[in-house]
Order: structure tokens, then sequence, then C-alpha cells
């Protein structure tokens, strides 16, 4: 259903309930929300006036109804609550400004509510997965069995990226904070879910706005590729023709072991700029573990997204 194409109105309007949905909460923060808009700002204009789009939706110029009014077919329909279903969950908190876009929302696309609970407490189980891990053991092989994997977490996130299923990039993030749990525990920390967040956006990843950046990105295929994506804020244009989702993982778990492993004494500014390094060398590695990638994304099964956020 994914796959069929849309037409440029229902792309519009697919982007506009992406916009909608990232700050139906309406609490936001300042940084996730000028991600965002970096996001949308990098469009090619001729494809998506994701700008204009953008200051309709904040201005509230533009209603859910007149946007659910532009998608006509069913595919676009329900690729649209999907969407924002993911978008929404992105964070792990669903609060009840959310839940009730999302009741509006399936209510003007006349969705069936059987189907859109299911997507909706398939994402909610991605984002709600305990975090759990083997104690942790400190041997020679540290070093490079973290470093193993890292790289094995890359390639599964490049994978995820290139898959259709929406649910397939709303992984991404649940994988990448599972990671850096891993790597945490490998050094004698315990970490909790509030911490490897709040770690994401002292270096510049946000939740939200990594999964929009993904989703938007699907809207006009390649063409945002080359703009690297802009949900680091200007540090993702170091890592221009890598995979978005790849450079980013590779650089996060990269940062994340030199950090526990200083004892988290690095200060903000060494974090940034050592995840703004991982960024160049991951742009470097990802031509060589393409084919890696694209293996793994047709191994990958959606049913199998569960256990794959569990590892």
């Amino acid at each position: 259903m994914e796959n069929q194409p849309l037409t440029e109105q229902e792309n519009q309007a697919v982007l506009r309930l992406c916009v909608l949905a990232a700050f139906a909460d309406g609490a936001q923060a300042e940084t996730e929300r000028a991600q965002i808009e970096q996001i949308v700002k990098g469009f090619p204009g001729q494809h998506l006036e994701a700008a204009t789009a953008y200051q309709d939706v904040l201005s509230g110029r533009i209603s859910l109804p007149q946007i659910a009014a532009d998608l006509q077919n069913p595919s676009a329909k329900a690729l649209g609550y999907e969407m924002a279903v993911c978008v929404c969950n992105a964070d792990g908190a669903v609060e009840q400004s959310e839940k009730q876009f999302l009741a509006e929302l399936r209510q003007v696309l006349q969705l069936d509510q059987k189907l859109a609970d299911t997507h909706q407490q398939a994402a909610a189980a991605l984002v709600t997965q305990p975090l759990s891990a083997p104690p942790p053991v400190i041997d020679v092989a540290r070093d490079s069995d973290l470093d193993r994997l890292i790289l094995n977490t890359a390639i599964l996130n490049g994978a995820l990226e290139i898959m259709p299923h929406t649910l397939a990039t709303m992984a991404i993030v649940p994988v990448q904070i599972r990671m850096v749990y891993q790597i945490g525990k490998r050094y004698g920390y315990e970490l909790d879910r509030g911490h490897i967040k709040d770690f994401l956006a002292t270096i510049g990843v946000g939740l939200t706005s990594q999964v929009f950046e993904g989703f938007a990105s699907r809207l006009v295929g390649g063409l945002t590729r080359g703009l690297a994506g802009r949900l680091l804020g200007g540090l993702a244009g170091q890592a221009a023709g890598s995979g978005i989702a790849f450079a980013t993982t590779y650089a996060l778990g990269q940062v994340s072991k030199k950090y526990y492993e200083s004892g988290r004494t690095l200060s903000t500014e060494q974090l940034k700029q050592v995840f703004s390094s991982m960024l160049q060398e991951a742009q470097s590695l990802r031509g060589r573990y393409s084919g890696d990638i694209a293996r793994k994304a047709q191994q990958v099964n959606v049913s199998e997204l569960m256990p794959l956020v569990r590892q």
C-alpha cells in the first residue's frame, strides 16, 4: 500500500500532517522545533512547498480537515495516519493532546478503528520496550566488541531507513536508545531511558525530529539525501551522501563509547565535536557497507521489529 505513488498534493498533505503531529503536544522543545524547521526549509521548492506548509500549519492558517481533504485515495490516507502516529510516539510519551489529535485525524480520514488502533499499539510498543542487558563484562576485547556493536547497529538502522513500512523507520530511535544503554552498561553505568534521551539531546539528536526527518525524506525520495538531512542542525551536513540513519547511529555509538569510557567527564562542546567528527567518518564508511545494508533490508521482516529492538 505504501509503495503506491502519491500525488504532489498528497505529498504536501502528508508533510503537513507530520508537522501537525510533531507539535500536537504543544510543548515541543525549542531545539526540536528549530530542527524540524530546518528540515522543511531544506526541501526543493519545486517538489514540496515545505516551508510554506510549515508556516501554514503553525500559524493556524490551515485546519486538520482541510489537510485531510487533500488525501484522496485509501493508501494516502493510511500513510498519512501511520506517519502521524509514529511522529507522536517518537519521544515515547503520547500526551492527551496527541491522543486527541490522532483520534480526530482518524475520524476525518474515515479510517477503520481497529486498523488504526493496531498501528498505534505497535508504534507505542516499539518505544516502550524495557531496557535490559547482561551484567557488564570488563575485558580486553571490550573496545572491539563495542565497535562491532556500533557498526552492526548502524547497518541495521541503515536498512530500516530504506524499508517501506512506517514502523521500520519508527524502530530506528528505539534501536539507538538500546545501543547507548548497552554501551553504558559495558562501562558499568546503569542508564534509564530519561538519561539517554537527555544525552541524545545534548549532542543534538532530536527524537521527534529524527523520525520526522525519516518520513519527510520519503516524500521526495532521494532528493533530500543530497541535503544530508537538517535534523542535526548543521552537523549532518558533514555526512552528505550517507544514509541519515546509518551515519547518525554510527556517530552516536562512537560518541557514547568515548563519553562513558571517560567516566562521563566530556563537556557538551567536546561531545558535539566528537559527534561531528564521527559523522564525517560515517560518510566514508557508508559506501563500504552499502551492500550489507541492502542485504539486511531484505532480511528484516516487519513482524521481527520488536525482537530487533529488544536485542
